[in-house]
């Protein structure tokens, strides 16, 4: 099985994958994660993302497609995969959808949890005061904000359109959005 996380910065992605990897066994793939990961060792590739991520960017979809086929070939091709951060721009989607193939898989479903925008700066706020991250200033946290949600719009619609779109309310409980999420998964596995 293949789900995507979707959802703008600030959403709980990490946490209901932290959460989901505990519970239902997932690999998990975090392109945010994959992208601090090569700027930290500053890797070639690192070198050129970091320069989108200090300015609120989103990182052109070559650079992103290249560090996320790597990963996903380097991993069991058995393994319930969970892709968080990714794809971000229906031109993602696609390349995606043509990587998987190559390799007799596809995307089962795409999960967006939803936030709305003012709840999403309040926890970009608490989460830049605990963690120091420079892309949750809130001047770079609103732009990223801005420039994720046409992409985020874009996939979405991808992902309806393919009838794989599951939409869940990211307010509340961490654990209750939890909940929320494996019943969503579960009531699609008895469906298909």
């Amino acid at each position: 099985m293949i789900v995507i996380l979707l959802g703008l910065i600030g959403a709980g992605k990490g946490t209901q994958a932290k959460m989901l990897v505990d519970s239902m066994n997932f690999l998990h793939i975090a392109t945010g994660d994959l992208f601090r990961n090569a700027v930290k060792k500053q890797t070639k590739l690192g070198i050129e993302i970091e320069k989108y991520m200090n300015n609120g960017e989103l990182v052109p979809d070559e650079l992103t497609i290249k560090m996320l086929l790597d990963s996903l070939n380097s991993m069991n091709q058995d393994a319930d995969l969970l892709l968080d951060g990714f794809p971000r721009t229906a031109s993602q989607c696609v390349a995606l959808d043509e990587a998987l193939t190559t390799k007799y898989l596809a995307v089962d479903y795409a999960i967006n949890i939803h936030v709305s925008e003012e709840i999403l700066l309040e926890r970009i706020a608490k989460r830049a005061e605990i963690e120091n991250r420079k892309d949750d200033k809130p001047e770079i946290a609103k732009r990223r904000l801005t420039n994720q949600q046409i992409g985020l719009q874009e996939v979405m619609t991808y992902y309806t359109n393919a009838d794989k779109l599951l939409e869940i309310d990211g307010v509340g409980n961490v654990e209750d959005i939890h909940q929320r999420i494996l019943k969503q998964i579960q009531a699609e596995k008895i469906n298909s």
